[in-house]
């Protein structure tokens, strides 16, 4: 890896110094969006005593990093970010970006691609929301039957913010149809798609699309982890394995895209649910991929090594 960088709400840190990691996770959430009063508010010691123990939980099990996916318009709060950095030796690592269209913040909506992406950059090597804690990586959102408009041009601003940084594009993209037009669009601005995270890859089911992203460079992320509302352990396990068998153990990424303090809810506690922790890969996900035949120095590959080279800024 050489002594690449990773951009954590602290500050730098190098990738080689890290241990497990998770990619996707989210300890702040308003899914209220932009324009409702109140929005993304909240008193950050009732964020930390709320979130703390989660994260202690994650400490105990040896992970390093945690990769914290809300990017503006589902309520990151930079400075709620930084008083939960302080209270865990976990290494946070914070987005910019915006998510999908309906969520998109009124300051951003009418900006170039150049605009956007220079707004990014500055997230990126600056810092966010007028602090010194950078962005480590670039966050956005497809509809499900996108991308929008406006969507591909957030895409066309993360490829040129990409490309001026060397931060990776996440981006949350749901089905077939959204990740080939993805992948198209990005490719046609120049995007290098080894700097591409394919969120919630899990919901395609035809193992073929997830081989062809890979081929063309792609982090494969199944990131629905202990959630069997969402799909079947036994499936998205069987998907794991599949692509470790087609020989694509070195792009995937494994996580829960769990959590999170919710600040519409007075008690900060999201609704039906609750809040989900993230122990689930640790405590049952990688004891089922071990029962299945997965070897140890795969099981680090996915947790250690691929979400590291994915986040690292080179």
């Amino acid at each position: 890896m050489g002594h690449s960088t990773i951009q954590t709400i602290r500050g730098a840190v190098t990738a080689e110094s890290l241990g497990k990691i998770l990619p996707h996770e989210h300890l702040f959430v308003d899914l209220r969006g932009p324009f409702v009063k109140g929005y993304a508010e909240a008193d950050a010691d009732h964020v930390v005593a709320r979130m703390k123990p989660y994260l202690d939980e994650l400490a105990a099990r040896g992970v390093t990093a945690f990769v914290d996916c809300a990017p503006p318009g589902v309520g990151r709060n930079v400075q709620v970010l930084r008083s939960l950095a302080a209270a865990t030796p976990i290494h946070i690592i914070a987005p910019t970006g915006v998510y999908k269209q309906g969520f998109i913040p009124a300051s951003m909506l009418d900006l170039s691609v150049e605009a956007l992406a220079e707004l990014w950059v500055r997230e990126l090597n600056v810092g966010m929301d007028g602090t010194d804690s950078r962005a480590g990586f670039i966050k956005v959102a497809l509809s499900d039957e996108g991308p929008t408009d406006i969507e591909i041009r957030n895409l066309q601003a993360a490829a040129l913010a990409s490309r001026q940084t060397g931060a990776v594009v996440a981006s949350h993209t749901i089905g077939e149809n959204a990740i080939r037009r993805e992948i198209d669009i990005l490719e046609r601005a120049g995007h290098n798609l080894k700097r591409f995270i394919w969120v919630h890859a899990h919901t395609v089911q035809d193992t073929a699309v997830h081989i062809d992203a890979a081929k063309r460079g792609a982090w494969i992320e199944f990131d629905a982890v202990g959630n069997d509302n969402w799909i079947s352990q036994q499936v998205l396990l069987d998907r794991v394995v599949a692509l470790i068998e087609a020989g694509y153990a070195a792009q995937l990424l494994l996580s829960h895209d769990a959590g999170w303090y919710d600040p519409a809810q007075p008690d900060g506690i999201p609704q039906p649910d609750g809040i989900k922790g993230y122990t689930a890969l640790f405590d049952r996900f990688i004891p089922s991929m071990r029962d299945r035949g997965v070897t140890e120095s795969i099981i680090d590959q996915m947790t250690i090594t691929n979400p590291a080279l994915a986040f690292a800024r080179g």
